[in-house]
């Protein structure tokens, strides 16, 4: 393919486990719909004026953390001591470049945090205090801890911790472990990048760490492979490699993109309780939306700027930008 030739896409997810489709009114319903679309529309206007991969899938993960119905930003879910501590990452496939950080609270769009880490330091990986410390030096915007307070996270908190003092079995709710958005995209110079954010698990312990901002398992971007942000159960999405290992498929066995990514969520991760999924694009445009649970809220969006999102299996609403 030529420079110019390269045919531009964007998807994203506003995370894996999805509300249970008794438990969804057509109102809530729309407006997941609705959110996928708003940041859909953001990457979408990068890449159409010929912008990069990077600057889109930024755009598109900022829109998702503005929105307070996914778990990232200002819709971050609490710790078991009813703090939010924050992680994203970002990742170009140019040179493999990256910048993350974990588990800090403040800046507004983590997302920018991470990659202000990987543009103005010679770090990949920034930690709470120290992050945040590096956030404010570099500009990044910053809000009250009152715009990131929602009431149906704090709700969903004391509803965890009640459940275990009382010694209940665990509900099996997707949503409290899968919450993360992410983006991931193809400009037409044949650039892919990823972008990831996560409030990590409802009632998780101070200072857990999940895949989001670990490269190679919740986020990953080489040009030679492919694009993928991750959504799931965090501690198995590392321990397997997961984004990484889709690119090694890729590379070293020849699988396409599909196949690999495939292979590893459906077939591996999901026999063992590895219960999430992802979304990944490669340098011929090829999107793949793999996922082992009960949904994904997610979407995609081509040069047509028809934006395609979805929730639950094969549900796909689609609408112009």
């Amino acid at each position: 393919m030529t420079e110019s030739s390269y045919p531009f896409v964007l998807a994203v997810h506003g995370g894996a486990g999805t509300i249970d489709r008794s438990r969804l009114t057509p109102e809530r319903e729309a407006a997941y719909h609705a959110g996928l679309r708003a940041a859909l529309a953001a990457g979408h206007a990068v890449l159409a004026g010929g912008g990069a991969a990077l600057d889109a899938v930024t755009a598109a993960v900022m829109a998702l953390e503005d929105e307070p119905l996914f778990n990232a930003g200002r819709g971050a879910v609490f710790t078991s001591e009813g703090r939010q501590e924050m992680d994203a990452a970002v990742m170009d496939g140019r040179e493999r470049a990256a910048g993350a950080v974990a588990g800090l609270f403040g800046p507004r769009n983590p997302v920018l945090a991470a990659r202000a880490v990987m543009e103005r330091s010679e770090h990949v990986l920034l930690i709470g205090k120290g992050a945040e410390e590096f956030a404010r030096a570099q500009g990044i915007p910053f809000a009250e801890e009152s715009y990131f307070f929602t009431r149906e996270r704090w709700t969903a908190l004391q509803d965890e911790m009640e459940r275990r003092r009382s010694g209940a079995a665990d509900d099996g709710d997707e949503q409290r472990k899968h919450g993360t958005v992410g983006a991931v995209a193809l400009d037409i110079h044949g650039t892919v990048a990823a972008a990831t954010s996560t409030g990590g698990m409802t009632a998780k312990a101070p200072g857990r760490v999940g895949d989001s901002p670990v490269i190679g398992a919740g986020t990953w971007a080489d040009n030679a492979t492919c694009a993928i942000s991750a959504t799931g159960h965090g501690e198995y999405f590392i321990r397997h490699g997961v984004a990484h290992e889709i690119a090694a498929r890729m590379r070293w066995a020849g699988q396409g993109l599909d196949e690999a990514a495939q292979a590893v969520v459906v077939d591996e991760l999901g026999p063992i309780g590895g219960s999430g999924g992802l979304i990944a694009v490669d340098r011929r445009g090829t999107v793949s939306l793999p996922f082992n649970c009960s949904g994904m809220y997610r979407g995609y969006v081509r040069a047509d700027a028809v934006a395609h999102t979805a929730i639950h299996r094969e549900d796909y609403r689609s609408a112009a930008l």
